[in-house]
């Protein structure tokens, strides 16, 4: 419950859409950031930063925030979100991806990264993560989102998709050949692996989307804060948050 009361404060301090399974876990851990920074003006990077659902918010609590997308589409609505919101003067918009990110931001230059639903997506997940914490102060904080290998398992088998299923727990990179939409998917100790190679600290892992894709979308609709609740509860906690559709790790620059 602690949980939960802390992310309603923070739909307070961080205007933005409404908190939902896919948001609330991730808003709280960087609420709990920026708590700890409060008073301060940081410089935030945001890849693969699409529309801004991130950026635009942490540009109203008073932060700069630079979108990295492939996207000229998304850039140019996140440009209009912006300025509908009044932080247009906060938010930069560069097009280039993941696999550029070296080339493109200055090392040492962030106080925070986003790096949500990227690493599934580029030719070389290290060398964005290398890049990432390149990009980052000594302390800064990465928060970085990846899919889940073993929902992916879960979701396909609970739709009768058994071969699908069993070709996603076989590959080492958790992927279901050449049609697959994603490259690769993780299990929380790949991911961290990943960030620890690249000179990270993890502090945190959670599991989001824990049981939301699982549940009929009458059980979801019809009983959105208690299920928002559970999420919150199960998503710091193994075996659950492991079973999620994507996983959440925060992870800090070495001093």
């Amino acid at each position: 419950m602690t949980r939960l009361v802390e992310v309603e404060q923070t739909r307070g301090r961080l205007a933005g859409p409404p908190l939902t399974p896919r948001t609330a876990v991730i808003w709280s851990v960087l609420r709990a950031e920026l708590d700890r920074r409060a008073g301060a003006e940081l410089t935030v990077l945001d890849v693969g930063g699409g529309t801004g659902g991130f950026a635009v918010p942490l540009a109203q609590a008073g932060h700069r925030v630079t979108v990295v997308d492939a996207s000229p589409d998304a850039l140019a609505a996140l440009t209009r979100r912006a300025v509908d919101a009044g932080v247009a003067d906060r938010v930069h918009a560069v097009q280039g991806d993941g696999d550029a990110l070296a080339g493109l931001v200055e090392p040492a230059s962030a106080d925070m990264v986003l790096c949500h639903a990227v690493l599934e997506v580029v030719d070389d997940p290290a060398a964005v993560v290398a890049a990432l914490a390149d990009a980052l102060h000594p302390g800064g904080a990465a928060s970085v989102l990846v899919a889940g290998q073993a929902a992916a398992v879960l979701g396909r088998a609970m739709t009768g998709h058994l071969d699908v299923a069993a070709m996603l727990a076989a590959d080492p990179a958790g992927a279901a050949g050449p049609r697959d939409t994603l490259r690769r998917r993780f299990t929380a100790d790949d991911a961290a692996e990943l960030l620890t190679a690249a000179g990270l600290d993890v502090e945190e892992v959670h599991g989001v989307r824990v049981l939301t894709d699982l549940l009929p979308a009458a059980v979801s609709d019809g009983q959105p804060a208690a299920l928002l609740e559970l999420e919150l509860a199960l998503a710091a906690r193994p075996p659950w948050r492991d079973l999620a559709a994507q996983l959440h790790l925060f992870a800090r620059r070495r001093a």
